[in-house]
């Protein structure tokens, strides 16, 4: 979740990657990264951090790209991001009960917010990933709405809209809980209509099933189903969806 989607002046490279990103293809997406520069290193570990948080699958290959784009990094602001990607690892094996991770990921997490100075490109993505620690693992609504709110903000101010869908997303979860249905409801039409607009597709089908929940019948029972075939359509992916796709549980938790 470090990029900002494909636009007009992307390179083909950077197309490419993205359309297979898009598709839940981190793999073949990494693959075309050769890690010999600390950007293309790091963006390669984004890619397949980004495919455990999606598929519960690929925690070794992650781990060694990681690896490989710490040890490339020189600047602040490298070494910053790497640790922003090591604090996401760590969160999504938390969150997936494969190993608890949580002091892992507080660590690495304000490791980055040493190195990343405020106004940089990459911190709203750090700070949105705070809000994450805090709302899933920390259970810490106000401290995750404040989070939420800086990377709002700083997204906005940065122009880039993947992660504002992902803010919109988040911020409409917690107005959800508060029972705040009008702007549950915005919020999660924000963050469907950005990502229909990029093209991200493997994040268009959680955003289907969230606004459902918003939504009285038959509207949701028609965005479950549009949610399920996008589901089907790329295997399984995000796993953690399966359980969202019925009838919402109070307090569910989502990546």
């Amino acid at each position: 979740m470090s990029g900002t989607g494909t636009t007009a002046d992307d390179d083909p490279l950077q197309t490419a990657v993205w359309r297979l990103r898009s598709r839940a293809c981190w793999a073949d997406a990494a693959a075309l990264l050769p890690p010999t520069t600390p950007a293309a290193a790091l963006q390669r570990a984004a890619l397949l951090v980004e495919r455990c948080l999606y598929t519960e699958q690929g925690w070794e290959d992650a781990e060694d790209a990681l690896r490989t784009a710490e040890a490339l990094a020189h600047t602040d602001e490298e070494r910053g991001a790497a640790a922003c990607e090591r604090g996401q690892l760590a969160y999504a094996a938390t969150l997936h009960t494969v190993r608890d991770r949580a002091d892992e990921a507080r660590a690495a997490l304000g490791r980055a917010a040493a190195l990343i100075p405020p106004g940089a490109p990459g911190r709203p993505l750090l700070d949105f990933r705070r809000g994450l620690l805090a709302e899933n693992l920390a259970r810490s609504p106000q401290a995750a709405l404040a989070a939420y709110r800086r990377a709002h903000a700083g997204a906005t101010a940065h122009d880039n809209a993947l992660l504002l869908s992902f803010t919109w997303r988040h911020l409409a979860g917690l107005a959800l809980r508060e029972g705040e249905l009008a702007e549950a409801r915005h919020g999660f039409t924000e963050s469907l209509r950005i990502r229909e607009e990029l093209g991200y597709l493997v994040g268009t089908a959680p955003a289907l099933a969230s606004l459902a929940d918003t939504e009285p019948e038959p509207e949701a029972s028609r965005l479950r189903e549009e949610a399920r075939r996008l589901y089907r359509l790329l295997g399984g992916v995000p796993t953690w969806l399966a359980a969202h796709l019925t009838p919402p549980t109070p307090g569910a938790a989502t990546a």
